[in-house]
């Protein structure tokens, strides 16, 4: 005879899965989805030294960012970062890739010195740069006196400030771009190479239709957390310029930070956070919504 399952029993698996994934709930909820709540509420108050509301202004914190130029500078100076950084560490990481795919004697080398920077955290990095960039004691400038180039100011000019931040930036996020890319290129099917070569195919035209459009949800992926990540970037901006010179390397997530955690207005901080949420998701859904459409999934 079939026995009918209670709807306690029925919801055994359901119970236990849900009691796995509860210590991830709760790191989620004390470290994401509370501090977007809070900062959400703070946005519409005045604060007090201690981040604590003490009255209500309801927009007033918007308006007092959009009429500002230090944030509007600091908008234009992100996307202008963001455009520096993102294309370039794709490309770079994606001919990096490529070459390390080839099957050559002594390659795993080379894989490991272009995925070497994937293990150094962002302070490490960024001070390595900062010695780099010395005015008179660094490696760069030293190369262009010996090439009789006159030296540059990469840090202390407002103009190659921000680029050198950029360069910085792409440096440390190679790595990981080449070593997801890597994988992507090593999962392509040979066997496609080698229709293709039976066919009198060519590199280049191999590389243009097989390995681009299989490589592609990998791009995308890439693509869209450089994206991201571009957008979240302080430590090398902290460590090099410090916003400066002139504002020039203001990205706004150092804007949110000197607010909060330097002039102490928490209000208008919370404002730019929702701000900056706001445009990372529309950017990212109008990069799925038009992006996505040359992305081939077999």
């Amino acid at each position: 005879m079939k026995t009918t399952l209670s709807r306690w029993e029925r919801s055994k698996n359901y119970r236990t899965a849900a009691l796995y994934l509860l210590p991830s709930f709760i790191l989620f909820g004390l470290f994401m989805f509370y501090p977007m709540i809070n900062s959400l509420f703070l946005s519409f108050f005045f604060t007090d030294a201690q981040g604590e509301a003490t009255a209500f202004v309801g927009f007033e914190n918007y308006t007092y960012l959009f009429q500002s130029e230090t944030f509007r500078q600091s908008m234009k100076v992100t996307l202008l970062f963001v455009l520096y950084t993102v294309p370039t560490s794709v490309i770079i990481s994606l001919f990096l890739a490529i070459i390390a795919n080839e099957k050559l004697r002594g390659i795993s080398f080379f894989r490991t010195i272009f995925a070497s920077t994937l293990g150094m955290s962002v302070a490490a990095s960024a001070v390595i740069w900062l010695f780099m960039f010395h005015p008179t004691a660094g490696i760069l400038n030293a190369f262009l006196t010996a090439i009789n180039l006159p030296s540059v100011s990469w840090l202390q000019d407002s103009t190659m400030a921000l680029v050198s931040v950029a360069l910085t930036t792409v440096w440390m996020n190679t790595g990981f771009a080449f070593l997801i890319l890597l994988g992507g290129l090593q999962n392509i099917d040979d066997h496609l190479y080698e229709s293709a070569r039976i066919d009198g195919a060519g590199y280049f035209y191999q590389l243009g239709r097989i390995t681009v459009p299989m490589l592609s949800p990998t791009l995308f992926f890439i693509i869209t957390i450089t994206f991201i990540n571009s957008f979240q970037s302080f430590g090398q901006v902290d460590i090099l310029t410090g916003g400066g010179p002139a504002e020039a390397t203001n990205l706004i997530i150092y804007s949110i930070y000197r607010e909060a955690f330097v002039y102490y207005q928490f209000g208008p901080a919370s404002a730019q956070v929702v701000v900056l949420f706001l445009a990372v998701l529309v950017l990212t859904l109008l990069q799925f919504k038009f992006g996505e459409r040359k992305v081939h999934y077999q």
